[in-house]
């Protein structure tokens, strides 16, 4: 009884591995990308089950190049949310790079509080120490991808790459929009990946940091 196998299911963990990205490369369209994203692509649509993910995708610059190289030179990792914080697999970032959340940090919900603001966009403004040269991921919150932006408009040292996936429908895909008008093509001169609409999330931002960790 106890060794019974009701179901016919997969179980090797490689196996599944494999399977899953050979059916994301045979159903997903990857034409529109370039090539060093197409790893990156797959990574995202792998977190969520959505293959049409590369139809929105719109970047600035080499993200993916700009990405990597910052990773490999021990660059921090910027995030917005515990949960990104959390889905981002430390073993395979290639100089044990310093991954950053400040969203409860000292103060921040008090700050956030007495400007009738979110904790998101007061957390963003403590990483102003930490920008140059970084990897900037945010994964949830809109109000942290707009914050970001009105900093370096003033002059804040420029990240290495923006990964752009807050989710949702208030001020999601608008922020979005605005990274992708104030992008590379505007002057900015910061790389950037994002996902445009309301969709994103902290898997997928996630997976986007430990696609260019891996070398995807």
């Amino acid at each position: 009884m106890g060794n019974s196998a009701p179901y016919d299911y997969l179980r090797e963990p490689q196996a599944i591995y494999e399977k899953s990205f050979a059916i994301v490369r045979a159903e997903a369209d990857l034409s529109r990308l370039p090539e060093n994203l197409h790893g990156v692509a797959i990574r995202l649509i792998h977190a969520c089950g959505m293959t049409d993910i590369p139809d929105d995708l719109a970047w600035g610059g080499d993200p993916a190049g700009a990405g990597r190289a910052a990773l490999g030179a021990g660059a921090p990792v910027l995030v917005d949310v515990e949960m990104l914080r959390h889905g981002i697999i430390d073993r395979a970032l290639p100089a044990r790079n310093n991954i950053i959340c400040s969203l409860n940090d000292a103060g921040v919900a008090n700050a956030a509080k007495a400007r009738g603001d979110t904790r998101s966009a007061v957390a963003v403004e403590r990483w102003r120490d930490h920008l140059g040269g970084a990897v900037v991921c945010i994964g949830n919150a809109p109000t942290a991808l707009f914050r970001l932006l009105e900093l370096l408009a003033d002059g804040a040292p420029k990240p290495a790459v923006i990964l752009a996936f807050p989710v949702g429908f208030v001020g999601a895909a608008e922020s979005k929009q605005a990274l992708i008008d104030a992008g590379i093509d505007a002057g900015t001169d910061v790389p950037y990946l994002t996902l445009r609409g309301r969709r994103g999330g902290s898997a997928i931002a996630a997976a986007a940091v430990n696609a260019l960790a891996a070398g995807s």
